[in-house]
């Protein structure tokens, strides 16, 4: 009898809370989710568009859309308020979004070749359109599932293992498109895809229906005013804003200087964005331990230059070997770029009012998915105004005159607004 009483005794001790239950079905969600956006995004993004005959203009609008529909994160943020349960609501636009965002691998059998790029973007668009719910949702539940005192400890734990399987990912998308060039190899991918979208959907009917602390504001207004007046909130947001778009000049289109001016393969491509992630991993320690000692916005400023200057250092491709320098630079902007989305995230949901916090979330995804549309997109123009020049300037010469500018607004304005107050 003793022995049994010892037996259910550990039963009881060893099983989970429920906040521990909770986590662990957060990060399992994590899995699917990053194994088929990495095969979506970034070079297979670039790469599959060049393969559908996309010009660069056309690749940085692309790029953009994604950013420019955060905008309407605002709406959604006050409708949420009117929902009995986010849960539901969370599931339905998280699946639509997979769901078109997978089908755009099919634009090569059901569209005539000359209408493949326009498919694209039409479903693309709508795809992320229904994306901006389903952020605003997501944001919202995760951000009261997690409780603040480990919220640090279990993101930094999170990103770390989900950069790691995307590292993997990455790497091996990269080898396929190599073996298997052109449609044969973008074929398989999808595949893939619709293997860990669906996957991925599944997992999310197993969220909790948290609790949800509703905004004391039942109108639209009074309550998109409340971050307008947090004048910390909003100069902070604005000077972010005006760095993505400095930064979104040149970083998204990377791939296709990569791709198209420096005809590196796929494989290698992909070796250079695991060692990014690879230090961007690290960092996230790194970066965790220094905001138990620092504030967020504190430690934010010290991110810029070190982005700054990876930028500035694909002007040593003048003078030194080519994947020497690719390789240095974006080890560089991993370890400035992992500290950045990181502490801009706990930015938003640590140091903000909670029952206004999907407005406020909502605020800063709108100003900074505006300027990190417009960065794209100007980006994509500027490489075909360009064109002609002398092949250093499309290489190198916008990263080293947009490293200047961020140096310059990270010193001028970035010291005096992202100070402890």
């Amino acid at each position: 009898m003793e022995n049994k009483h010892k037996v259910t005794v550990s039963k009881r001790v060893r099983k989970p809370s429920v906040h521990r239950r909770n986590l662990r079905i957060a990060t399992l969600e994590g899995v699917p989710s990053t194994i088929f956006q990495v095969l979506l995004q970034g070079q297979f993004l670039t790469g599959f568009l060049l393969y559908l005959g996309a010009s660069s203009s056309q690749i940085g609008f692309v790029l953009a859309l994604t950013t420019l529909v955060n905008v309407a994160q605002i709406g959604v943020a006050f409708l949420i308020q009117k929902l009995p349960s986010r849960k539901w609501a969370m599931v339905t636009f998280i699946g639509l979004h997979r769901i078109l965002w997978g089908s755009t691998g099919l634009i090569p059998f059901i569209f005539p070749k000359e209408y493949w790029v326009i498919a694209f973007i039409a479903l693309y668009t709508t795809a992320f359109i229904a994306n901006t719910a389903g952020g605003v949702l997501w944001s919202s539940v995760i951000s009261d599932l997690v409780p603040a005192r480990v919220r640090g400890r279990y993101f930094g734990i999170r990103n770390t293992v989900l950069n790691a399987l995307g590292s993997l990912v990455m790497y091996g998308g990269g080898i396929i498109l190599d073996r298997y060039p052109g449609g044969h190899g973008f074929l398989i991918l999808y595949i893939v895809v619709w293997i860990f979208s669906i996957s991925n959907v599944v997992v999310f009917f197993f969220y909790p229906d948290v609790p949800f602390e509703k905004s004391e504001e039942h109108k639209f207004l009074p309550m998109f005013k409340k971050p307008l007046k947090d004048t910390l909130f909003m100069k902070s947001t604005l000077f972010l804003a005006a760095w993505l778009l400095l930064q979104n000049l040149t970083v998204p289109l990377y791939s296709y200087v990569m791709l198209q001016l420096l005809h590196i393969n796929y494989e290698t491509l992909s070796l250079l964005n695991v060692s990014q992630t690879v230090f961007m991993m690290a960092s996230f320690y790194v970066w965790g331990n220094l905001n138990a000692k620092y504030s967020n916005k504190r430690l934010l400023f010290f991110t810029l230059p070190i982005i700054a200057l990876s930028s500035l250092m694909w002007g040593l491709l003048s003078v030194m070997p080519m994947l020497v320098v690719l390789f240095a630079a974006h080890i560089v902007f991993g370890v400035g770029v992992g500290g950045f989305n990181q502490l801009a995230f706990n930015f938003i949901i640590g140091d903000t009012p909670k029952k206004e916090r999907p407005m406020y979330m909502a605020t800063y995804a709108a100003l900074t998915g505006l300027s990190s549309f417009f960065g794209p997109l100007i980006g994509g123009q500027l490489y075909e105004k360009i064109a002609h020049w002398p092949q250093w300037t499309q290489v190198y010469g916008m990263q080293l005159v947009v490293g200047t500018l961020m140096i310059a607004l990270a010193f001028l304005l970035g010291r005096r607004i992202l100070k402890d107050e």
